[in-house]
């Protein structure tokens, strides 16, 4: 999987927004699939207009695990959305998690902006339930 840090930089070289979301695409095809057998209601998202499914895995510290997350989409656009926000939060403790906001990771980019307002509100739902999952798994 790509690293937040990597897909920051390339987004700061591709200059114009067709560019930006050929790459959100391409992140998507560089996503595993998810095994059909996860893709089931317990794990869809919510308030996406697409179809999308996200998996958590957790680890360590039960008070303040490590976490990780898989995810697919059936749209090819979503399905870069979830891997950007994957990029942004696997591999953190959910406090880390729990108090980081990807939206304004989004904004210093500029990809909610240039998101429908469908795509922007399936992609709060994705970072919501994310947060939501690790403020419940972190004990203050």
């Amino acid at each position: 999987m790509t690293s937040l840090e990597q897909i920051l930089d390339d987004f700061t070289f591709l200059d114009d927004w067709e560019d930006r979301y050929r790459y959100v695409i391409e992140l998507g095809k560089a996503l595993p699939d998810l095994p059909d057998d996860q893709k089931i209601s317990a794990n869809k998202v919510m308030g996406c207009a697409s179809q999308v499914w996200l998996v958590t895995h957790t680890d360590g510290d039960p008070d303040n695990p490590v976490m990780t997350f898989e995810g697919d989409s059936d749209a090819h656009i979503v399905r870069g959305l979830v891997a950007i926000v994957l990029a942004t939060y696997s591999g953190k403790t959910a406090s880390e998690i729990a108090a980081l906001d990807a939206f304004d990771v989004f904004s210093k980019i500029g990809l909610v902006e240039h998101l429908s307002s469908q795509r922007a509100n399936g992609l709060r739902s994705m970072v919501n339930r994310i947060r939501e999952e690790a403020r419940v798994r972190a004990v203050a």
